[in-house]
């Protein structure tokens, strides 16, 4: 009995009056003479197990408050931002974010040929018809000179030609006369007959020859001018591998190298042109219907926001860009977006086409109703 009392109070916890429990020690305990186990002291004591002071909601406090003031600093700052960006705007001016683009012209070989000579770099203006790079025309160079000179010599046989037909000229008007003479003298019965047939071939064989002639001049000519047109021919390839810049604009990109064998065709630089220069935005279907061919628009890119530049609508897309599969409700009507483009004047490009800069972010804005003036913000500054 007393052995399993003993095993049972090992297992377990003692219970005190603060409720917390207090584990025995793994020990037996001797015991006493009686018979009885004896009680160890700490057992009287309370001793807490794993008791922790809760967070009170006061401790929490200040953090929520210090999360609410930077929601509230970083709203605040938002909507002043925006204010500053997209002024108070009247209904009849429409707006959409965009990238400015200029149009890209590929600059490239006309002929297969090797790179002779690089004369531009990236980020180079060039006026149009500049020189930016030469081809190799050894080749064409020695062709040129073979067409010259048979041009040459189709010119000397024409001044031969014209030679012979002179002297032909002459025969055919010999015979005449020959021929005349032998008829008068048969006439008169102091010619023959026979003489007179003589006289008559003589005639059509020097009216033959200068036939002949005559055609040999027209062929010599004709080969005079084919051997010209070869020349205008290999010339214009020549010009042609010289590469010029087609327009005023800005070297974007050089694909290809002095030494490089180009196929025809071959890139060799990739430039803007900055006489082009437009922002395609997307705009909803409500929006985009009030929007007018040669409407005014005024262009704000971000990294000058002081400026805004006049453009004018020149392309409206004809179909949806975001379309759903069925049209049935308004809110599937709002997402139809049309695409619309705005071009920047190419006069007033010429003398603001050190900046132009492709990939620029900025916004649009269209003016819908002609009569309704434009913010201060957008035409105060649109002089610039």
């Amino acid at each position: 009995m007393l052995i399993e009392r003993s095993a049972k109070m090992k297992q377990t916890p003692e219970f005190v009056s603060s409720g917390t429990a207090v584990e025995r020690s793994a020990t037996p305990a001797p015991l006493k003479a009686d018979g009885s186990v004896p009680v160890p002291a700490a057992a009287n004591s309370l001793v807490p197990v794993n008791k922790r002071a809760p967070a009170t909601a006061r401790s929490r406090w200040p953090r929520v408050a210090l999360v609410l003031a930077v929601i509230a600093g970083g709203s605040f700052a938002g909507y002043h931002w925006w204010q500053q960006t997209h002024p108070q705007l009247p209904p009849s001016i429409v707006w959409g974010n965009g990238r400015l683009e200029a149009d890209e012209i590929d600059i490239d070989t006309k002929f297969a040929a090797r790179i002779a000579e690089i004369l531009a770099d990236e980020g180079d203006m060039v006026k149009g018809g500049q020189a930016v790079a030469r081809m190799d025309t050894r080749d064409l160079q020695a062709s040129l000179k073979q067409s010259q000179a048979q041009a040459n010599q189709a010119q000397k046989a024409i001044e031969e030609a014209d030679n012979n037909v002179a002297q032909q000229t002459a025969q055919a008007l010999l015979a005449r006369q020959e021929f005349d003479r032998a008829k008068v003298l048969l006439e008169k019965g102091a010619g023959t007959k026979e003489v007179l047939d003589q006289r008559q071939q003589q005639l059509d064989g020097a009216n033959a020859a200068l036939a002949a002639a005559k055609n040999r001049v027209t062929e010599a000519q004709h080969a005079l001018e084919a051997a010209r047109h070869l020349v205008e021919f290999y010339t214009v390839n020549i010009a042609d591998d010289t590469l010029v810049a087609p327009r005023d604009g800005r070297i974007q990109y050089r694909i290809a190298n002095v030494g490089e064998v180009l196929p025809a065709g071959g890139k060799v630089f990739a430039m803007l042109d900055i006489n082009y220069v437009y922002m395609d935005i997307y705009l909803p279907t409500e929006q985009a219907g009030r929007v007018k061919f040669g409407a005014e628009a005024r262009i704000v890119v971000d990294a000058y926001p002081a400026v805004a530049i006049p453009a004018k609508v020149t392309f409206i897309a004809t179909q949806a860009q975001f379309t759903p599969k069925t049209v049935e409700t308004r809110d599937e009507r709002d997402k139809l977006m049309f695409r619309i483009r705005v071009r920047i004047d190419p006069e007033r490009l010429k003398a603001w086409g050190d900046e132009v800069r492709s990939g620029l972010p900025g916004v649009t804005y269209i003016r819908t109703d002609p009569v309704v003036p434009w913010p201060a913000a957008l035409r105060g500054s649109a002089a610039q």
